[in-house]
């Protein structure tokens, strides 16, 4: 028996309960993971209040996770007991171990934490495919990253910064713009008291950006279409502030031919050969000092609903890890 965080109805912080289980032994390609650290996302309060539909009720939260390995299924050769991983997976992190597959699993370098490896899977991943695969940040651009004091802010300025990109980014607080400035950000605009499209405006001469990054969904989307120049890039990527509503296609013509996507991070770690490129330039990243993944708040794993309510209260910045 382990103790998991479980859900059987989807709600506030307060249906994530409690509750000892029985795990199965690992499957051929499965390996069993005793959690070390557990990443905190936006997800999963999406999850637990309904608005992404679990594949079952009741269900463990949690996607990403780093940890040993305590035993491996039939026929795996690429691990074995005692090795130190991170993983992003299916749901089911909030647990002391979990059953987790192979192919959603990376072997974690000595120099990379326990704590930072849980805190990145995820946002780090997200950071990776967003500056290198949805639009590819190279010298001279100037990018927009919402929410930039947030975790996977945080890493998008610093890398964005390391690529040689003018940042800007967008925070809901002093003392916010002053945490990502000090993480790579040249420009921070105060959403709260200023209209972050006229300070983009007035920061670029007019010129604009190359691409908005935006986790933060309903409230930024159509304004960041005009923080965009000419084949600029949105790659919406959360919904930090509720889902984007319906918009007309039509206006993308008229503002500058501009480009939306909404890219996901289990598309691109679909392929087995891709996750472990990724994690391999997000870990060479991290380990050259490039990003530093700075973990602000930690959490007991049985106390996952207050950790729920500051997350969605914006008291956190960086990321936060819950501790089995």
């Amino acid at each position: 028996m382990v103790k998991a965080i479980r859900v059987h109805k989807v709600g506030g912080p307060e249906v994530l309960q409690v509750e000892d289980i029985t795990l199965p032994q690992p499957g051929p390609g499965e390996l069993l993971v005793k959690n070390r650290a557990i990443g905190l996302n936006f997800i999963d309060t999406y999850f637990r209040s309904g608005l992404y539909a679990a594949p079952q009720m009741p269900f463990v939260p949690g996607n990403e996770g780093a940890g040993e390995v305590l035993a491996v299924g039939p026929n795996v050769t690429e691990f074995k007991p005692g090795d130190r991983v991170a993983y992003v997976a299916t749901l089911g992190s909030y647990a002391e171990e979990r059953v987790v597959a192979v192919n959603s699993t990376v072997a974690l370098p000595e120099a990379v934490s326990f704590e930072a490896a849980a805190s990145m899977m995820l946002k780090g991943m997200t950071a990776e495919y967003l500056l290198h695969r949805t639009y590819k940040v190279k010298p001279g651009d100037t990018i927009l990253v919402h929410a930039a004091a947030g975790g996977t802010g945080l890493i998008l300025c610093q890398w964005g910064k390391a690529l040689g990109a003018t940042v800007i980014g967008t925070v809901g607080s002093k003392e916010k713009g002053e945490l990502a400035k000090a993480h790579g950000a040249d420009h921070v605009i105060l959403y709260r008291e200023e209209d972050f499209v006229a300070r983009v405006k007035e920061i670029t001469g007019g010129k604009l950006c190359a691409v908005v990054y935006d986790g933060v969904g309903k409230d930024t989307f159509l304004p960041s279409l005009d923080c965009l120049q000419p084949f600029g890039v949105l790659a919406s990527f959360g919904n930090a502030s509720g889902a984007v509503e319906p918009f007309n296609l039509g206006l993308l013509g008229p503002k500058g031919s501009l480009y939306v996507t909404r890219p996901t991070l289990f598309t691109h770690i679909a392929r087995r050969e891709t996750m472990v490129e990724m994690a391999a330039n997000l870990f060479g990243a991290v380990s050259s000092g490039k990003v530093v993944v700075p973990v602000n708040a930690r959490f007991a794993l049985t106390d996952a609903a207050n950790a729920h309510r500051a997350l969605e209260g914006r008291g956190t910045t960086g990321s936060t890890v819950l501790i089995p």
